[in-house]
């Protein structure tokens, strides 16, 4: 796994052996970025259920402003931390251990509201609706915040269009990208 393009292009991440984590692949992160544009640049990221980071990586690298990754595992979290350090990423990154599915309350300690959202959770366990509406409810996101979920592509997740707007969806293979917005006040 490699960073697609920007300051860090070409630079590889580590990853993990085994099947418990599966990584956005390069075709499908270099697709999303190429939909986003230009829309990372200057943008504060939140990375949930982030594993590696790669993504709020490749939008580090492509000019956000800075990241928080959340993620549950410690082994995952340790391999982030790794892939961090490596870019020296540490000055405009935060790395917090949190269980998703519970709350965001973890994100009362930094001050910033999101603008870009990337999760990316384990398929087919419906976890995209329930950290969604844990987003909400954390009142983080900036108005006009975009909130990508990956996904398998056979499922889309079920979100309440009160809360969010699904603006458009992508298919790669097994891997679907829906992306969301806050509905207009």
């Amino acid at each position: 796994m490699r960073i697609i393009s920007g300051q860090f292009r070409g630079r590889k991440l580590q990853t993990f052996k085994g099947s418990d984590v599966r990584p956005t692949s390069d075709r499908v992160r270099e697709s999303l970025f190429n939909i986003l544009g230009r829309r990372p640049v200057d943008a504060c990221v939140l990375d949930l259920f982030s594993g590696t980071g790669a993504l709020g990586i490749e939008a580090l690298s492509r000019g956000a402003q800075s990241a928080v990754f959340v993620d549950n595992s410690v082994r995952a979290l340790g391999v982030l931390r790794k892939n961090l350090d490596q870019c020296a990423l540490q000055h405009r990154t935060q790395a917090i251990q949190w269980d998703i599915l519970k709350n965001l309350s973890c994100l009362k300690a930094y001050p910033q509201i999101f603008d870009l959202v990337f999760m990316d959770p384990p398929y087919n366990l419906g976890l995209v609706p329930q950290a969604m509406q844990h987003l909400l409810l954390s009142q983080c996101l900036a108005p006009g915040a975009l909130i990508v979920a990956e996904h398998e592509a056979r499922t889309p997740p079920e979100v309440h269009p009160d809360q969010f707007t699904c603006i458009d969806s992508r298919r790669y293979g097994r891997t679907g990208l829906s992306f969301f917005s806050l509905p207009p006040a």
